[in-house]
């Protein structure tokens, strides 16, 4: 009998009545381990009645009592990594390394997030008229809803759910029906951490699903990682619907290497950069901009050894540096582009596309692939891949690779490796990208601050977690106040001035 993956509504699993599913597979071997229930729009109304009628107590829980539980979650968490990061492996196909990686940094928001009682204090000033005070709160919004991707199914709903519920808010998670089941782990261990019932609950399903939480009345904002043309949809749609948006979209992220950098190290980040979780991540690496000639012919002497050689397996190899892709279908998408590059006339120095393994031949396997001679007109340039496609891009001058960024479509995270402080700095404050790593290949903030990109990257006007994801899940109020001292000054019928 196939495994059914279910939903989590009003803190107890509930299996899917719509009548409609989807295969969930393993990555590795290409066979189909699990069934998803695909949520109706009254499975999804269901969810959003459990949390609407939580919300008011939880939003009346003091912040410190919901620290506390987010405490013992997060205990959970620690204790339990093994087991989290393995179902991830079988659904999603990443190393067994690199989904603990990904756990960890969830749980660097989870510990975030307990500092509630201090984020969500406010500020007061006292006389701001003659006896007249006034000071601001930060209250919850009410029931707020995450649609997160498959590649990261534990970090990106905990750069989401634990800031919302440390601000009062009861969740609605959407997770990818692609890795579906990191997200009732989740659910069962709040709920074991002392989370009351229908404060978080999950709805698996696809598109009918998503429409659904974005035009419910009672969903006040909606948080979205994913592709932009996606991105875009979620943001329009919520925003006609009156609700509260940060959709966060694609990236194609440039690395620029200046003649004075440590080659060594800079080989080294690409690499991680590049080819970790076989490049489905937003923050990949995926364009190399060697400075000169002669940096770019070092670069890939160096570079093209380490591609061929890199280890690539299961995710439950101890010894594999990358896996599979997610899905046959993505496996198919990326092997075009790089048909497309090599139709564009990109020279490919290394070519993933005739990887097989002995064993696994029905694997969504790809070889380490990398281009060179690559140009801002082609294909592989302009569009993101998502996967583990390289392509080097040479400049003249750092005044062209700068000018190449800024006038890219995205603008999520960028990276500059060089020993010169002047150049960094230069660089650091000129380029339009929201993120940028000076030697650091993936600049992703720590949780105590914020994760966006700009132009094309995200729709909105808050980051992710830190202090912009407190201002997302709260709204602010302003009360002035004057209390009555027996001096009466008569009605004034114009604009109140604090004289």
């Amino acid at each position: 009998m196939t495994r059914e993956i279910s939903h989590f509504i009003g803190g107890k699993p509930v299996a899917g009545r719509s009548g409609r599913k989807a295969a969930v597979y393993n990555p590795a071997t290409g066979e189909a381990a699990a069934e998803v229930a695909l949520a109706s729009i009254a499975e999804v109304r269901e969810a959003s009645a459990a949390a609407k009628a939580a919300a008011p107590g939880w939003a009346a829980t003091t912040p410190l009592r919901r620290a506390r539980i987010l405490n013992k979650f997060l205990h959970i968490l620690e204790e339990r990594t093994d087991e989290l990061a393995a179902v991830i492996t079988a659904e999603h196909g990443k190393v067994l390394s690199d989904a603990k990686g990904e756990i960890q940094r969830g749980m660097e928001v989870v510990e975030f997030a307990t500092s509630a009682p201090q984020l969500l204090k406010g500020e007061v000033t006292e006389n701001v008229g003659t006896r007249v005070d006034s000071h601001s709160l930060r209250q919850p919004l009410g029931v707020v809803a995450g649609i997160t991707p498959f590649n990261f199914p534990a970090m990106v709903p905990m750069w989401m759910f634990p800031v919302a519920l440390a601000c009062g808010n009861c969740f609605i998670l959407k997770p990818s029906e692609r890795d579906p089941s990191a997200s009732l782990l989740l659910a069962q261990w709040l709920k074991e951490a002392g989370l009351p019932d229908g404060v978080f609950n999950v709805v698996q399903g696809d598109k009918e699903a998503v429409d659904a939480i974005l035009t419910d009345l009672d969903i006040s904002a909606v948080s979205f990682v994913g592709s932009t043309p996606i991105a875009r949809y979620i943001y329009e749609t919520a925003s006609q619907n009156g609700k509260r948006c940060q959709a966060l979209g694609g990236a194609k992220n440039h690395m620029i290497i200046m003649p004075d950098a440590d080659m060594d190290q800079a080989v080294d980040a690409l690499m991680g950069a590049a080819y970790g979780s076989a490049g489905e991540r937003c923050m990949a690496i995926s364009v190399a901009v060697p400075i000169g000639e002669a940096t770019a012919e070092a670069l890939l002497a160096k570079l093209e050894p380490r591609v061929r050689a890199l280890k690539i397996g299961p995710g439950t190899d101890p010894e594999a540096e990358m896996g599979p892709l997610v899905t046959k279908q993505h496996f198919d998408k990326v092997r075009g582009y790089i048909d497309t590059g090599v139709a564009e006339g990109a020279r490919l120095v290394v070519d993933g596309r005739g990887f097989t393994m002995q064993g696994y031949e029905n694997g969504y396997y790809l070889g380490g692939t990398l281009f060179d001679g690559v140009t801002t007109d082609m294909t592989i340039y302009k569009e993101e891949i998502f996967g583990p496609v390289l392509s080097v891009a040479r400049a003249p001058d750092y005044a062209t690779a700068a000018r190449m960024i800024n006038e890219h479509e995205f603008g999520n995270g960028t990276a500059i490796f060089t020993r010169d402080g002047d150049a960094a700095r230069e660089f650091a404050h000129q380029i339009q990208v929201g993120m940028v790593g000076i030697n650091v290949p993936i600049p992703v903030p720590m949780a105590f601050h914020s994760f966006g990109g700009w132009k094309a990257s995200l729709f909105g006007d808050h980051h992710m977690h830190g202090p912009e994801g407190v201002r997302f899940y709260t709204k602010l109020k302003t009360i002035t106040s004057r209390w009555p001292t027996g001096i009466r000054a008569g009605a004034d019928f114009v604009m109140p001035t604090m004289k």
